[in-house]
């Protein structure tokens, strides 16, 4: 999956995504245990499929207007 497949997403199709790329990636850990998987590359994939996912969550996050924090008082002491 391409980044710019998946920043064509809704917020919700992304969380559903990430949900079943990363049950997919369990599996294949699971096969890769018990020597059953014949491509190792998948588990590869499947590791930047859903990094590319997080990716786009994140730069969502951050585009989105987060609250002011109130600035901490000085108190003075010394650290």
């Amino acid at each position: 999956m391409k980044i710019a497949e998946i920043r064509e997403l809704t917020d919700e199709e992304l969380r559903s995504e990430l949900d079943r790329l990363q049950r997919h990636l369990f599996d294949l850990r699971s096969q890769a245990v018990t020597e059953k998987l014949e491509d190792p590359s998948m588990l590869t994939r499947a590791k930047r499929d859903v990094a590319r996912i997080m990716t786009a969550m994140r730069e969502r996050e951050g585009a989105r207007p987060e609250q002011q924090a109130e600035p901490m008082a000085d108190t003075g002491e010394a650290e």
